[in-house]
């Protein structure tokens, strides 16, 4: 098990993608799948227009309730990460990513897109807090898909006021790393590797005790495609009037 990054032990990186596997959402039940509210208008398009059958459409959906939890833990490997990093200290609260000696504090986010105007502006408030606190710090958003690699001021409207500081910046995931790191392409680096080391990590994991969906499998239990819609619809719409007695006509 030798990644060759001199930034990152390979035990410390083998261990935070095993813990960023074993984190991931795989596990689902029909239960679980009907705790979330489920379009069936949009399923019934999606099956008549794509063609696809009831179990396919449904498939689909259990990807996508599963995909959502597990965009959370591809935070977690972004940001956590970084306890492994000489220096760098990923707190319980407050600030995503801290490094002490440095002042320098982050905000880090997946996406460029992924913040609306409000949340845009309290996170840009909290960095505005912790330079009042100590004008020497310097706060980072990091975006790890960024539009470009760039680390620059942050500019952003606070109360229709342009603002913009030279120790607020937006940085891309890819200048983070050669900041934290001092290697100009260390997330380069982190990119080589990452397959090779999540195939150890799967090699060394009993799958079965992370990939159960019994969603599918449930629902066809006893019924034709035409129940199992009618079931949707009447789980979705239980208390809406008509649906206790559901025909199709």
């Amino acid at each position: 098990m030798q990644y060759g990054l001199t930034f990152i032990d390979d035990e410390d990186l083998f261990n935070h993608v095993k813990s960023t596997v074993e984190k991931y959402r795989a596990i689902i039940c029909l239960r679980d799948f009907r705790k979330n509210i489920i379009d069936p208008i949009k399923l019934t398009f999606d099956a008549r227009i794509y063609q696809q059958s009831w179990e396919e459409i449904i498939e689909g959906e259990v990807i996508r309730q599963l995909d959502k939890s597990n965009n959370n833990h591809i935070g977690y490997f972004h940001q956590d990460i970084f306890h492994y990093i000489d220096g760098w200290h990923v707190p319980s609260q407050g600030f995503d990513v801290i490094n002490q000696s440095k002042k320098i504090y982050v905000e880090m986010k997946n996406k460029h897109n992924t913040m609306n105007s409000s949340s845009s502006q309290k996170t840009y408030m909290k960095m505005q807090d912790q330079l009042i606190e100590d004008a020497e710090s310097v706060c980072l958003l990091v975006e790890v898909i960024a539009k470009r690699s760039q680390n620059i001021p942050w500019k952003i409207s606070l109360n229709s006021v342009s603002k913009s500081r030279d120790n607020i910046r937006r940085v891309s995931i890819d200048q983070f790393y050669r900041l934290a790191t001092g290697q100009n392409d260390a997330f380069y680096q982190i990119c080589q590797v990452l397959p090779r080391v999540i195939n150890d990590v799967l090699e060394s994991t009993n799958l079965d005790s992370i990939i159960q969906n019994t969603v599918i499998e449930e629902l066809m239990e006893g019924r034709t495609d035409v129940d199992i819609l009618k079931s949707i619809y009447q789980t979705s719409f239980a208390t809406y009037e008509g649906f206790t007695d559901f025909k199709w006509r």
